[in-house]
């Protein structure tokens, strides 16, 4: 039996690093770099994207990182090979190596297929309830990478988006949150950021706090008042916990997106640390919207030759 190994092509890896580059990201920061060097690609943190303000610790900018770690497996494993990954200190995030040939199962089928049409959908969802067996299956994506999802009850929904509102209160009010903001709004001619397009409208009910991603509230329209929120949490808290939830949160969402789900990530809730400690008796990574929505526009991403080193 011919047991030699042939490595995937450079140009096979940078397809890889392509969709990964499609990863969600805190503000769209797009904070990751690659280095590829068959038969591995090594995902590296960009700390010029961090976002000092609304995540100084880096949590959100390591789980970003992580989603795109996540991506990247499912692309090199929907290419034909075995995949093994390590997750490795900051700035050097992981390693994603290419094994020998294998079959993509059909699980890795569908979420590599789901990848170009996951969108953060920052506008209203219908009023129809998710069902029970959809949410069992978030949950079980959640576990596959050793993260929990917890779906909140009515109270605990009610008490959750009453701490996002403080919490969304409190960050307008640091120093320095409107000129962070305005530096990821995407106005200027860009290709990372949120766009106005993108920002969605301001909730006319006031239930769901809305990200000020645009100067003045634009649209005000209601949304739905009895909303599914989700929390994703783990056990532990440490940068490789980060990376983890962030490949947990992809997986969560490429599963939502085959579902035909729409998500919102709800993040002011982690970024306020006596807030987040509210959420969950585990560590709160993030928290998620989730239901049946319009169709979302895909937000502009970062050239390869910027994020290939």
């Amino acid at each position: 039996m011919d047991t030699s190994f042939v490595p995937p092509s450079r140009g096979v890896l940078i397809e890889c690093v392509r969709a990964a580059t499609t990863a969600p990201s805190l503000h769209n920061s797009q904070p990751w770099l690659f280095r590829v060097d068959p038969p591995a690609i090594e995902v590296v943190a960009d700390a010029a994207r961090r976002l000092p303000v609304i995540d100084p610790d880096g949590r959100e900018h390591l789980i970003s990182v992580g989603a795109a770690v996540f991506t990247l497996r499912i692309a090199l494993a929907r290419a034909g090979y075995s995949v093994r990954t390590e997750l490795l200190p900051p700035p050097v995030c992981a390693r994603v190596i290419a094994g020998f040939p294998r079959h993509a199962d059909a699980v890795t089928e569908a979420l590599a297929a789901a990848i170009p049409h996951r969108h953060t959908n920052r506008w209203p969802f219908a009023q129809v309830a998710v069902p029970a067996d959809a949410l069992a299956r978030l949950r079980a994506a959640a576990r596959q990478e050793g993260a929990f999802l917890n779906v909140a009850d009515p109270a605990g929904r009610d008490a959750i988006l009453g701490l996002a509102r403080a919490a969304d209160g409190w960050l307008r009010e640091r120093p320095h949150y409107a000129e962070e903001i305005a530096r990821w709004t995407g106005r200027n001619a860009r290709h990372d950021g949120v766009p106005e397009w993108a920002a969605g409208p301001w909730d006319a009910l006031e239930v769901m706090p809305v990200r000020d991603f645009v100067a003045s509230p634009g649209a005000r329209v209601p949304f739905e008042p009895h909303p599914t929120v989700l929390v994703l949490s783990t056990q532990e808290d440490t940068p490789l916990d980060w990376l983890r939830a962030g490949q947990a949160l992809q997986r969560v969402l490429l599963t939502a997106t085959l579902l035909g789900l729409a998500a919102t990530p709800i993040s002011q809730p982690v970024e306020v640390p006596s807030v987040r400690v509210q959420l969950t008796r585990r560590k709160a990574q993030m928290v998620i919207r989730v239901g049946y929505g319009r169709v979302a526009g895909r937000s502009p991403r970062r050239p390869l030759s910027e994020v290939l080193i």
